[in-house]
């Protein structure tokens, strides 16, 4: 680890450079696919060559993200996760990447995607390892680390905490940011620095979190489960009233990955996640194999409407209204223009359940409403605050409206409001 001597030495080397991130980047959610939960550490590319992490992994992702119509929609980062690099630094003492894995070199690769469009993140950990076992940026590593990625066309960084202490993080996090700034490359940079110090204040300062960092992770990593997106969620509302205030353009929670298209999601539940981390204003990094991806997982992952209420830009972060005793959660996001979003959520795992309501006892102002249902892709009758409604919401699913004020504006022609790309075009 570095001395104190060499602490203030490092310091000083960026001390002409302001701490705050200014790259300007990520106003709204970050979008892409993210190699980890999906492929995790799978390094076997001799038995499993379509699987492991590598070059080919990489690529046929950024193929799949140009061609299948993700990149338009938004989903232009293509992430490397842990267990990329080589066991050892080179010779200069500057990370590298497994040269069987990766023959080209992270270079070659950020060239085949910058050519279709894309933008590639990668890892790294500060500590004296990463979580998987390879090199990891000590103190003093900060800087030559962060001129390599931006030598190399890296695009986002995500900074992991294992094999680290407070004291460190503390240090090392603000300074990677001006490291970073002082490449002159813009590059995202994701700080996983809350998630080792519990997620919530005294031990984690959120209004320097979004001075220094595009988006943090809070809490632990998702598995491939309905169990672990319903403990995301829970702790994330449970704590809303500290996180939202942090959340914004250019810096946001991050309630880690999108794990639609796997294993342990049902249809319902991922439309679930997805109507969440939109009323979160989450970060949308899959982690799928879009190889293999199937329809209705497509369908979700590429509904319009729900990215257009993520990557709103007012950028704040919504949350949970009601909790009933009948299993019925009512989730609300603002949204720019006068717009909203409402999710009504369920938790029961019998039968649909009939929820009745109004928009009036949702705490809408006095006045008529146009409603767009986000997954049946339909306009509703208009309704009045005052009008009673009834919703029919699936076991472990969701029922997603987008609403306006009558007055208000919808994009002309389209068959769903996209609140990125809204015309003035009253109805």
């Amino acid at each position: 680890m570095i001395s104190s001597g060499g602490f203030l030495a490092l310091f000083l080397s960026l001390a002409t450079f302001s701490f705050a991130l200014d790259n300007g980047l990520m106003r709204t959610p970050p979008m892409g696919w993210l190699a980890w939960e999906r492929f995790r550490c799978d390094i076997d590319c001799k038995n499993d060559p379509k699987n492991c992490i590598s070059e080919n992994l990489f690529r046929d992702m950024a193929d799949r993200l140009a061609e299948d119509g993700w990149k338009e929609l938004g989903y232009v980062y293509i992430n490397i996760d842990d267990c990329w690099s080589s066991m050892e630094r080179d010779s200069q003492g500057r990370l590298q990447a497994d040269p069987t894995r990766f023959p080209g070199g992270i270079p070659k690769l950020a060239r085949y995607i910058h050519d279709r469009g894309l933008k590639l993140g990668i890892y790294g950990d500060l500590g004296t390892h990463t979580c998987g076992g390879y090199p990891g940026t000590t103190l003093d590593k900060i800087k030559v680390d962060a001129e390599t990625f931006a030598e190399w066309g890296v695009d986002m960084l995500k900074l992991d905490g294992c094999y680290s202490n407070a004291t460190e993080q503390e240090k090392g996090y603000p300074l990677m940011s001006a490291a970073l700034n002082a490449t002159g490359r813009p590059i995202g940079y994701s700080c996983s620095w809350p998630a080792y110090q519990g997620g919530l204040p005294p031990n984690v300062n959120y209004s320097l979190l979004g001075d220094i960092c595009n988006l943090w992770r809070n809490y632990g990593d998702i598995e491939d489960s309905w169990a672990s997106v319903l403990g995301i969620v829970d702790w994330f509302m449970t704590h809303q009233d500290i996180l939202q205030p942090a959340a914004g353009p250019g810096k946001w929670n991050d309630p880690d990955m999108l794990v639609i298209g796997n294993f342990g999601l049902s249809v319902e539940q991922s439309r679930s996640q997805m109507a969440l981390w939109a009323i979160m204003a989450a970060p949308l990094f899959m982690s799928t194999d879009l190889r293999t991806l199937s329809s209705e997982a497509r369908a979700i992952l590429q509904n319009k409407a729900v990215i257009g209420i993520n990557q709103d830009p007012m950028g704040v972060q919504g949350g949970r209204l009601l909790k009933e005793s009948s299993g019925i959660e009512v989730f609300w996001r603002p949204l720019s223009d006068s717009a909203s979003t409402l999710v009504f959520f369920s938790r029961r795992t019998d039968m649909p359940y009939r929820y009745t309501t109004s928009l009036g006892k949702l705490n809408y102002t006095a006045g008529v409403y146009k409603v767009y249902d986000v997954f049946l892709q339909k306009t509703m009758p208009m309704l009045k605050d005052s009008t009673e409604f009834t919703v029919s919401v699936n076991p472990s699913g969701v029922v997603m409206w987008y609403l306006i004020p009558k007055a208000g504006v919808w994009e002309e022609g389209a068959r769903y409001p996209d609140p990125r790309h809204r015309s003035r075009v009253t109805l």
